[in-house]
């Protein structure tokens, strides 16, 4: 693939570039019509069973199913301009909220938990939405292989494998980033192909050579704006953009600086491009979600300020902060969350069993604290005492009444730290609930103010600094996250500042001048995004897996857990298979390269002894021809011991250059290890279902590879063995086809299941 970019001269002895480029000769113009046909009829044929299976009760069940309480309840959330924290950019749940916008539904339905039913909800529309972007995969899967080797066969096999896989069909009937995602990443990749195609036939600056310049950026765009895991797609695309322009600069038939023309053109659309639309997607989602939402705790106080109905938006509440102050104290880290405390205690084993002190990212009445003297029970009477840099004080909770309060005790989760408690009666505590407060950077008298000062709280006995430790308390602690006092106060998530301050004799000011800016908000959201991928770790008796067991199917996901079932598992014949190409895929590619390279050396082995029997001047005309010229790369000069593509009875045209195929596959080999390798080492919590791009890939090169070892076969008995293989697919598929469609009676593990002799595996659970 990669060695047929390079913009080609005409060759008259061959036909025109781009006779050779759709892979026919000027002579077989009959049969390339009629290839013309068959390819537009099995593309046909490839959309009408894709739909068909697609959106066969694609609006059953009728009720949520597994990630569906997300994306859904995300969806609502901007018809209703609410802002809220994801993991995820947001460019997905946006298409999401739209779809479901333009079909009727108003953002009420509120998708608390797998199994609710949507009754009279307009939910429809969104999964038709999901479903189509998931079915448009499998065209443009056919396409793309097509391009790649010029064989019908490859490109219809590879559509199956794609097509008629239930653990796909099951990803693309719901409500989820998942079809959305694989839609961006395979037309990324059809872009890709067809940018390569455009410029191998002499296309280069045409209208049509642009166009699919700029639909690949714009899909590249789309594809990270779903996810971040749409990365390894652009690495895709990027290393190909880059092997293209390396040949196209070892083309001696063409000036450097065309070179610089194609790298010009490619930054704008491929880099520059997709940077725009990147950030102009985060414009509107920050210009849509205006109101405040549950996921305002994540951002910065000043980030808050910006969302409608916020206690910070157009604030007006004290600048400077005093004793008798009641104040919410944020974590200064990037998705930070507020001190808190609650009537529970530490259970037994987790230190002394006081009150629990946590961070937590949601506004509450529990994260209110007041700030009171360390030595005095009652406040400064008159006149407001400021609180300023290196005053003592206690911190009071306003709920329960008991102090901020640390001792020489572990921390529950982080060892080395102290415990950080509630303690005491009414406020009356002892010595070890005295803290002083310190601004990062400040000076002697210096007030503290609200929202921009940062502070440290330093305990006075311990000599520790009060600390985020970013760690999520088990269920007794209801997976907030714990607070602990570090002996080590130069610990970076130890700064903290007054979000929130309420003084009835203090003088309110408007906050509006703190509100941060479109591209200050761009950075904070991706700094508390990535954060929060790290940070996702499996809950307590939560199912997860590992990507050794992706795969080889080893355990599927539940869907649905009602009487109506949905598993997500992938069709066995069709994983197992693909593993098989695979592997068969590395061992030609590495024999290929082995006799290649024992074939150069037998050349220049040849050369060496002609060289001694050569006159000079034999020996020079030698060594000119020797060098580099356009034919070693020209895409329609094909080198001497391969044949021009031939049609062939039936419409369908040899692939022009078997190597070609394998470099074809070697692409697709690329695209699986991008999108499957980067898994091993991600600490964050992963599922089965993120195995998906990563099958696409195989998929596509199971069909390149199928056709790459039976092009030595007559033609006939090519189809016959291809047809078989079809059939099997098809039966494969219809006896699976309940894990997808839906499933009901006794579990698979039971004899009178109707499942039961499918359960191939003691791992499968339906």
């Amino acid at each position: 693939m990669a060695a047929s970019v390079v913009k080609a001269p005409k060759c008259p002895r061959r036909g025109s570039v781009k006779d050779v480029a759709q892979g026919a000769p000027r002579t077989g113009s009959a049969s390339s019509k009629e290839a013309n046909w068959n390819w537009w009829l099995l593309l046909a044929t490839v959309f009408l069973v894709t739909f068909a299976t697609r959106f066969y009760k694609v609006t059953e069940p009728d009720h949520i199913c597994w990630d569906e309480t997300h994306f859904g309840k995300m969806g609502s959330w901007y018809i209703n301009r609410t802002f809220f924290f994801d993991v995820h950019p947001p460019l997905g749940k946006m298409l999401i909220g739209l779809s479901g916008y333009l079909t009727g539904y108003n953002g009420t339905f509120p998708f608390e938990k797998p199994g609710d039913k949507y009754n009279e909800t307009r939910y429809q529309g969104m999964r038709y939405f999901c479903t189509t972007l998931g079915a448009l995969i499998m065209p443009m899967g056919f396409d793309t292989v097509y391009d790649l080797t010029r064989s019908h066969e490859a490109a219809l096999l590879a559509a199956a494998y794609l097509v008629f896989d239930v653990g796909l069909l099951t990803l693309n009937q719901y409500i989820l980033l998942d079809p959305i995602l694989l839609f961006f990443m395979m037309a990324s990749v059809w872009g890709m192909v067809k940018i390569s195609k455009s410029t191998a036939s002499g296309g280069s600056y045409g209208l049509r050579w642009w166009f699919w310049l700029f639909l690949t950026g714009t899909m590249l765009s789309c594809t990270i704006s779903v996810k971040f895991v749409g990365l390894f797609v652009v690495l895709l695309v990027g290393l190909h953009t880059a092997t293209e322009l390396w040949l196209i600069l070892g083309d001696l038939g063409q000036p450097i600086l065309e070179t610089a023309k194609q790298l010009a053109c490619r930054a704008i659309t491929l880099i520059v491009w997709p940077i725009l639309l990147y950030v102009l997607f985060f414009y509107i989602h920050l210009s849509v979600l205006n109101r405040s939402g549950n996921g305002d705790g994540f951002y910065s106080s000043a980030f808050q300020s910006r969302l409608i109905g916020n206690s910070l938006y157009n604030a007006s509440m004290p600048r400077d902060v005093a004793y008798g102050s009641v104040v919410t104290i944020k974590n200064h880290k990037t998705g930070g969350g507020y001190l808190h405390s609650h009537y529970h205690l530490y259970p037994k084993g987790s230190g002394a069993r006081q009150q629990q002190v946590t961070t937590y990212t949601h506004k509450d009445e529990n994260n209110r604290w007041q700030i009171r003297p360390h030595n005095k029970q009652s406040l400064p009477k008159g006149k407001p005492l400021i609180l300023r840099h290196g005053d003592i004080v206690r911190l009071t909770h306003v709920a329960t009444k008991r102090n901020l309060h640390s001792h020489n005790e572990p921390a529950p989760m982080t060892k080395k730290h102290l415990q950080v408690t509630g303690y005491g009666e009414l406020g009356v505590g002892d010595a070890n609930d005295a803290w002083r407060v310190l601004i990062v950077g400040g000076k002697v008298n210096e007030t503290v103010h609200t929202v921009t000062s940062r502070l440290k709280f330093i305990h006075l006995l311990q000599n520790c600094a009060l600390t985020s430790s970013g760690k999520q308390l088990p269920k007794w602690g209801f997976e907030q996250q714990e607070v602990s006092c570090n002996p080590n106060v130069r610990d970076k998530y130890s700064q903290w500042n007054v979000e929130d301050n309420e003084h009835k004799l203090l003088t309110s000011v408007s906050f509006s001048v703190y509100a941060p800016g479109f591209f200050a908000r761009f950075l904070e959201s991706h700094a508390v995004m990535l954060q929060g991928n790290a940070g996702l770790k499996p809950k307590e008796g939560e199912v997860t897996s590992r990507p050794w067991q992706w795969p080889i199917n080893y355990r599927g996901q539940f869907f649905s857990g009602s009487s109506y079932r949905i598993y997500l598992l992938g069709n066995p014949l069709i994983w197992w298979s693909n593993l098989v190409f695979l592997a068969l895929f590395v061992a030609v590619f590495l024999f290929n390269a082995v006799v290649q390279q024992r074939r150069a050396g037998f050349a220049r082995s040849a050369a060496q002894d002609q060289q001694v029997l050569a006159p000079d001047s034999e020996t020079v005309a030698q060594g000119e021809e020797s060098e580099p010229s356009t034919t070693d790369v020209c895409s329609c000069c094909l080198p001497a011991e391969e044949k021009v593509p031939k049609a062939v009875p039936g419409g369908s045209l040899e692939a022009p250059n078997p190597a070609q195929s394998l470099r074809a596959a070697a692409w697709l080999f690329v695209g699986w290890v991008l999108h499957y390798l980067p898994f091993w080492a991600m600490g964050r919590v992963l599922y089965f279902h993120h195995y998906f791009p990563a099958l696409i890939f195989n998929s596509l090169l199971t069909g390149v590879m199928f056709n790459y070892i039976m092009r030595v076969l007559p033609k006939w008995i090519h189809h016959v063995v291809l047809g078989l293989v079809l059939s099997i697919l098809v039966y494969s598929f219809a006896v699976f086809s309940p894990l997808a469609y839906g499933m009901s009676g006794p579990l698979a593990n039971e004899p009178n299941s109707t499942m039961h002799n499918l359960k191939w595996l003691s791992t499968w659970e339906f």
